[in-house]
């Protein structure tokens, strides 16, 4: 697995340029408020369209400004986490989870375990409840849940540890387990990095348009 994007993209205040080459395993972004790494995720899963420059996972064009491709986001097969949940409030929790194995019907992508995952997301007693009867965290591991089961190329999470979900690395695990056991990976946007994993490029935040951009790209270190 291995993702590679360039990409330049006008914002409201500032000029973001972002260079990144991940390759298997679980990815953090990391960088000041603002600095644009949400933009980056929202780019990637193709919520977003970069102003100039490519995307490629696994060697296949996501996006190519110079060759007019882009990709919808719902042909890119990624999971996407929101910083909400995001649940539909008219489904019990175990149809919310079992609306995302309806994106990958009929297509080679990774089976994965739906009982596993609840288990591992510790849900099971949930299952019955609507959404509006969770707590903010239960929420989020549904909306976690959900995600994996739609078999993603690659899982994409905006800050899915808020302050209920707390420590962050209750929730570090899960994604490690569940990536041992299918063929997908994570690129996450924490506010924090405690409790990382040791690969995590860095997004610098830099002056406001007109005095230089701000930049995404490996840490030094």
């Amino acid at each position: 697995m291995s993702l590679r994007l360039r990409i330049k993209h006008q914002l409201s205040d500032f000029l973001l340029e972002a260079e990144i080459e991940v390759r298997q395993g679980i990815t953090m972004l990391y960088g000041a408020s603002g600095s644009g790494k949400t933009s980056i995720i929202k780019f990637v899963a193709g919520l977003m369209t970069p102003d100039e420059g490519y995307i490629e996972l696994n060697g296949v064009t996501l996006f190519d400004s110079k060759r007019g491709i882009n990709i919808p986001a719902h042909r890119r097969h990624m999971g996407m986490i929101f910083q909400e949940a995001r649940l539909f409030p008219h489904m019990d929790v175990r149809a919310n989870l079992r609306f995302g194995r309806r994106h990958h019907a009929g297509r080679d992508a990774a089976v994965v375990d739906e009982e596993r995952v609840i288990e591992m997301l510790g849900i099971g007693h949930l299952l019955a409840r609507r959404p509006q009867t969770l707590s903010g965290g239960e929420q989020q591991r549904v909306a976690i849940g959900r995600a994996l089961l739609s078999g993603p190329q690659m899982l994409l999470a905006d800050d899915p540890w808020h302050p209920w979900i707390s420590p962050q690395n209750e929730i570090l695990p899960y994604l490690s387990d569940v990536r041992r056991t299918r063929h997908a990976d994570d690129l996450c946007e924490p506010r924090s990095c405690r409790g990382c994993p040791p690969r995590h490029p860095y997004c610098r935040a830099g002056a406001g348009k007109g005095a230089g951009p701000r930049r995404c790209g490996h840490h030094p270190s």
